[in-house]
């Protein structure tokens, strides 16, 4: 990836981005500007919530996927749920990441890549 291709991170901002028609993270972030090369999704993601928040919505709930192989990666959900729940500033049972594989089958099975599904539920704040 262009950025550091954190792809539970990139799958949760599409999904922000998606819940409001905002497009994209490629029409946000492209990966024809050096200004992103490298870039920590974290400070992507901070991006995409000041968004969301001028937009006046505030997350919900984050649900996530994350498809591969190896490593196992269930002894770092929990570790991973907090850290996203603290960039986010949302409470910890707000942050769901499952884990799973597709026994060997595929690209992930094969461990050529890894993927990653999120979805989101956004409300819009009251005035």
């Amino acid at each position: 990836g262009h950025s550091d291709a954190d792809v539970l991170i990139h799958a949760i901002m599409d999904g922000l981005l998606g819940a409001l028609a905002l497009g994209d993270i490629g029409q946000h972030f492209p990966d024809t500007d050096e200004e992103y090369r490298g870039i920590s999704s974290i400070k992507l993601l901070n991006h995409v919530k000041k968004l969301i928040d001028n937009k006046g919505f505030e997350i919900v709930n984050i649900d996530s996927q994350i498809v591969m192989q190896q490593p196992k990666l269930k002894p770092y959900i929990f570790n991973m749920r907090g850290n996203l729940a603290k960039e986010l500033g949302l409470d910890l049972d707000r942050v769901s990441i499952k884990a799973t594989t597709e026994e060997k089958l595929g690209f992930t099975g094969k461990e050529i890549g890894v993927k990653s599904y999120a979805v989101v539920l956004l409300k819009k704040i009251k005035k």
